[in-house]
């Protein structure tokens, strides 16, 4: 699949397609809408050590960290925790195939944690902002430093069980462990950051009066102005149905490139990002309400498609005659968008 990943040469964030191997990983550059038929570059397994979740860019939450044996790193993101648990769970498996017990943790562990259904955590953070109803910030010191407007782990789970988010403190714990991994929320202070760094999936986040958290900086820029926080609510607040990464084609240039794409209903939007940057905002997106969308055959290039594409096409006409051409990595990956956006439109 498609991912996001940190040249070791160029430091630069490029998207390639990747291909797990029994003892390596091969990844491929996306040219024309086609995967090229060489392989781009290779990451060998023996003797590699993986991170997982790895917090070395705060930007980039969802990070894998591959180290070889001759000690080069390699970063790859993903789009979603439980993407990035899978590939974390496959890439393991392949590292220590003679190990089954670690292969065994790591399951249990992904299948630790679940995401809870009808949540958005967009409208969670806007309500934790609130001046007069969201969580109190304060001053803070541990171990001798001294941290302005944090949260206690504790503070943080009575506050999502009194305004209805949770209906016990497993429930809070659980949806302030999906504000940290998504970037919303970030520990601060040794024991907070230990946690996240050493502990399972499903203990990350401390309901304790000693851990201390506090509003990630990328979420402060989101929120910084009433322009922005009007485009959150209004767009960005809806619950995520479904998210990945697809090809697109551009409306003037006709190249195409990845995106990851995000799919909310309530209100029903379609967005996209450009992965290799590092702010969270879309380059692009559109309301649903009365598109259209359809598969394309693969037995030829359809009329409005440039370049020698790689195939399963489907097509989105907005109710404003826009088109837009998209492919997913296999036809059960378009099935399963065409249907997940059909109930939306």
């Amino acid at each position: 699949g498609f991912l996001p990943f940190q040249g070791h040469i160029v430091r630069n964030w490029k998207v390639r397609w990747f291909v797990l191997l029994q003892d390596k990983l091969l990844y491929y550059k996306i040219e024309g809408g086609k995967k090229e038929p060489s392989p781009k570059g290779r990451i060998l397994l023996d003797g590699c050590t993986i991170t997982c979740p790895c917090l070395e860019y705060e930007n980039r939450p969802l990070l894998i960290k591959l180290k070889t044996k001759t000690n080069t790193d390699y970063f790859l993101e993903c789009c979603s925790r439980e993407e990035r648990d899978s590939w974390a769970l496959d890439i393991t498996g392949a590292i220590h195939a003679g190990h089954p017990v670690q292969v065994q943790e790591l399951h249990r562990m992904k299948n630790s944690f679940k995401l809870l259904d009808n949540i958005s955590l967009h409208h969670i953070v806007e309500r934790m902002c609130d001046s007069s109803t969201g969580i109190k910030l304060t001053r803070n010191l541990e171990q001798g430093n001294r941290y302005k407007e944090t949260f206690t782990g504790s503070a943080l789970v009575d506050w999502l069980i009194s305004n209805s988010f949770a209906v016990s403190r497993f429930e809070a714990v659980t949806l302030a462990s999906m504000l940290m991994e998504e970037n919303f929320v970030k520990p601060v202070g040794a024991r907070s950051t230990e946690a996240m760094r050493y502990s399972n999936l499903s203990e990350q986040f401390l309901d304790d009066s000693t851990a201390l958290y506090m509003f990630a900086e990328s979420n402060k820029k989101n929120i910084s102005s009433k322009e922005e926080l009007q485009f959150n609510i209004s767009e960005l607040s809806g619950t995520i149905v479904k998210q990945g990464f697809l090809v697109k084609q551009g409306h003037k240039r006709k190249n195409w490139k990845v995106r990851r794409f995000v799919l909310r209903a309530d209100p029903a939007f379609l967005h996209y990002y450009d992965p290799t940057k590092e702010e969270n905002r879309p380059v692009g997106g559109f309301s649903l309400r009365g598109c259209l969308v359809s598969a394309l055959e693969d037995n030829g290039v359809p009329a409005g498609v440039k370049g020698n594409v790689q195939g399963n096409l489907f097509k989105i006409i907005t109710k404003n005659d826009i088109h837009y051409y998209i492919q997913a990595s296999s036809k059960a990956e378009r099935a399963q968008w065409i249907e997940a956006i059909k109930p939306l439109t």
